[in-house]
């Protein structure tokens, strides 16, 4: 109420102001101002001019020129003219009523950007104008009386209206820039640099000069939203900003709202800038502080760690927690979205995951062929089976038996592989992707994603022979395997461990194997053949079909076994638990479908033994439990 009994007497005095009588006679603007506020005057004044500039242009005018503003009803007068005008033609007709000084024209020309860029005018009209020219003559006449905030304005209004950056006109505002750069408060850099890195890039002189000394006065820096501007609009620009910016958000982790951690987190995983420090930071404050979350800002945070690899879980479990109940209302694109960023952390939350599985069911005539791919993918990466499955696969055939010539062949290749691993994989499936001609397609290509393309053709040639018994063709041809296995030894390098640990359960070096690559795909850490008393026995004469070349041809003696011992690192985990990934699932199935006797070497198990000795003894009591578990069977 005082604030408002304040404007209301303000407006009195500056009513009493036009209206006295004076011996000079009466301008035309001095007319044309009374008219105006007689017509237009509101019961609360609108907001200064200076607000309603482009988005975040000002950031307020200073002290000095708030003072002046207040001394200069005459320049009130004009800021009321340039509100009220709603068409370029009324803002160009105020150099006709009376001749305006710099700083006049400047809010003029602001002030047309403005319209323009509001209601989407032609500006090239605008620049043509003979009163705009005159404007901008009489800006550069007096440039240097352009208050610090106004020129930064008119700066960005001509970016904004085209005009040419080599005129003299322009050239005398972007070195008058330049010349106070030092006298710019902090926001009016941050917000001056923010507008060149969107409108003319990393090549900007001026923008670089911004930036130096930004990094200069980067400690001046108070408040979050500057902070949070620069690091979203100008981090990529320059790294070392960036460093300073994140020391900088790591002292004011405690102030962000969640809407600003989603834009950091976002900055940073664009940027691919892994700041664990202050990821944790925001983390920690995350969860502390901020009961509730919006939909945005739980799908662009579990983007953001997903991208930066990143792994939280007690945000993850907020994160699906409070996303379940948004499901039933979310778009596919957001489902979509949220699933492969959850599998690519390797995170199963198996309330999200049904629910997701659910709104597939519910939303079929919706989703489209790729949001089903990301789905079915995602569910492979992290094994996961509905509790629904039988629904939910009819309706996943359904919906792919007539597309699937229409999909990419890597895409196509994923998916096939992918109901590879969730047993899902019907023979049109398999013929399409083993067919000669499309095997062919990626055969030449040398790059590292058709390599792990054709790796995956060789799983996929394994679960059509191993896991499918009433596919009859075709199949990859031997040659084609061999080319495939050698792209495969270069996808996944070889993991040793066990060769040392080995050597008092083999005896001797010939009785065992060691990464083993086989015609499936897959590579065994560790092979053997057992007789009926677990006496390892030599390999080379025997037979081994699971290899390119077999050394041997012999036969297994009766009662003999083939073990193969798979061990299994961090990395083929889910996040915090003991299940193995689908793809090391499918690995484990198709090795004991070829023949062998599989003995799983879980980390968490193998790491904990110190000496050789122990790891020895271990191994042995696995292969004894896994023997007498088959014999059991």
């Amino acid at each position: 109420m005082a604030a408002r009994l304040v404007r209301r007497c303000c407006w009195r005095h500056f009513g009493a102001f036009v209206s006295a009588p004076s011996a000079a006679p009466a301008s035309p603007l001095t007319s044309a101002a009374k008219t105006a506020i007689a017509r237009a005057l509101p019961p609360a004044p609108s907001a200064p001019f200076h607000a309603s500039s482009p988005s975040r242009w000002a950031d307020g005018f200073s002290v000095k020129e708030r003072v002046e503003d207040a001394r200069n009803p005459e320049h009130r007068v004009i800021s009321e003219l340039l509100e009220t005008a709603a068409s370029p033609q009324e803002l160009l007709q105020l150099n006709e009523l009376q001749s305006l000084n710099s700083n006049e024209a400047s809010l003029v020309i602001i002030q047309l950007s403005r319209l323009a860029a509001e209601k989407n005018l032609e500006t090239q009209s605008i620049l043509q104008d003979e009163r705009f020219r005159q404007l901008v003559v009489v800006t550069d006449s007096q440039i240097s009386q352009v208050w610090n905030n106004t020129l930064v304005n008119l700066l960005k209004s001509l970016y904004s209206l085209g005009m040419d950056s080599s005129g003299k006109e322009m050239q005398s505002v972007e070195h008058e820039v330049l010349w106070r750069l030092r006298r710019l408060s902090l926001r009016q850099l941050a917000s001056l640099a923010e507008f060149l890195a969107l409108k003319q890039g990393k090549d900007s002189k001026l923008l670089n000069e911004v930036i130096k000394k930004l990094e200069l006065r980067w400690t001046e820096l108070e408040g979050t939203k500057t902070v949070v501007i620069l690091m979203a609009k100008i981090g990529h620009v320059s790294p070392a900003l960036m460093d300073r910016l994140e020391d900088k958000a790591l002292e004011l982790a405690e102030q962000f709202n969640p809407d600003e951690i989603r834009k950091i987190t976002l900055a940073l995983a664009y940027q691919n800038r892994r700041s664990v420090p202050l990821l944790r930071a925001l983390s920690y404050h995350l969860i502390q502080k901020h009961s509730e979350l919006g939909l945005n800002v739980l799908m662009d945070l579990i983007f953001a760690y997903g991208k930066l690899n990143f792994h939280q879980p007690q945000v993850f479990q907020k994160i699906a927690t409070d996303l379940q109940p948004h499901v039933p209302t979310m778009t596919p694109l957001e489902v979509t979205r949220c699933i492969r960023s959850f599998a690519l952390l390797k995170w199963l939350n198996l309330p999200l995951f049904e629910a997701i599985a659910q709104y597939a069911l519910d939303n079929a005539k919706e989703l489209s062929v790729l949001h089903l791919c990301s789905i079915i993918l995602s569910f492979a990466r992290l094994n996961f089976q509905p509790s629904g499955s039988e629904d939910f696969f009819s309706m996943v055939h359904e919906k792919l038996q007539d597309h699937l010539d229409n999909l990419e062949p890597p895409v196509l290749t994923d998916l096939v592989w992918s109901l590879c691993v969730l047993q899902q994989a019907k023979a049109p499936y398999l013929q399409k992707v083993l067919a000669p001609h499309f095997h062919a397609r990626i055969r030449g290509d040398q790059s590292l994603k058709a390599q792990n393309s054709q790796l995956k053709l060789v799983h996929i040639n394994a679960a059509a022979r191993l896991e499918s018994p009433d596919y009859r063709g075709p199949f990859l041809p031997a040659e084609v395997l061999s080319a495939l296995d050698r792209a495969g030894e270069k996808v996944a390098p070889p993991r040793s461990g066990l060769k040392e640990m080995l050597a008092g359960v083999l005896g001797s070096t010939d009785n065992g194997r060691f990464d083993v690559p086989t015609v499936y795909g897959w590579r065994i850490d560790a092979e053997m053949v057992v007789n009926g008393e677990n006496k390892p026995l030599p390999l080379k004469a025997l037979a081994a079909p699971h290899l390119l070349r077999s050394e041997g041809t012999k036969p297994l003696p009766p009662g003999a076994r083939r073990v193969a011992f798979l061990k299994w690192d961090f990395p083929d985990f889910s996040n915090r638990s003991k299940e193995l990934l689908g793809r090391c699932v499918m690995a484990r199935r198709h090795v004991q479908a070829a023949g062998f006797l599989v003995v799983d070497v879980p980390y968490y198990e193998f790491q904990d033994l110190k000496s050789e000795r122990q790891r020895a003894a271990y191994l042995k009591d696995k292969l004894n439990k896994a023997v007498a578990k088959e014999m059991a069977n």
